[in-house]
């Protein structure tokens, strides 16, 4: 395993292109009772922004918590395939503000696909600390 702190212009190239390619991630973050909470999304990153984005509906478990910490939440997410892996640890927010939906909605699809219409979509903003990664992608 190896960690890397972005440096978003010198991204490792078998790094990126695992990002950019169609994974399916976990995003994991600590219940107020110190339970994990785990569950399956799409993650895309946005290197204009130097970030990663979510996209969920409001009134998911995963976003009224987030949202009920203003200043946001340590968060981990996750994507393998076969043997190769990588995580993004930071800490993310809740956004609503039609512009910052409709900048996460445009990621998601470049990485995954369109999504379907949804009046009650937020997005949520990781701004990433680190990367850990298997060695063959770093």
């Amino acid at each position: 395993m190896t960690s890397w702190t972005p440096g978003w212009d010198s991204f490792p190239a078998a790094l990126l292109d695992f990002w950019t390619e169609r994974h399916l991630c976990t995003l994991s973050s600590v219940r107020p009772d110190g339970r994990p909470h785990l569950v399956p999304v799409g993650v895309a990153l946005d290197h204009d922004e130097r970030c990663a984005w979510v996209i969920t509906s409001g009134s998911s478990h995963k976003a009224r918590r987030l949202s009920a910490a203003p200043d946001g939440l340590p968060v981990a997410a996750c994507q393998v395939e076969g043997r190769h892996w990588s995580t993004l640890e930071g800490h993310a927010r809740v956004l609503t503000a039609p512009d910052a939906v409709a900048r996460a909605v445009e990621c998601y699809a470049s990485r995954y696909r369109t999504p379907r219409p949804n009046p009650a979509r937020v997005a949520i903003r990781i701004e990433v600390d680190r990367f850990l990664a298997s060695g063959s992608l770093t």
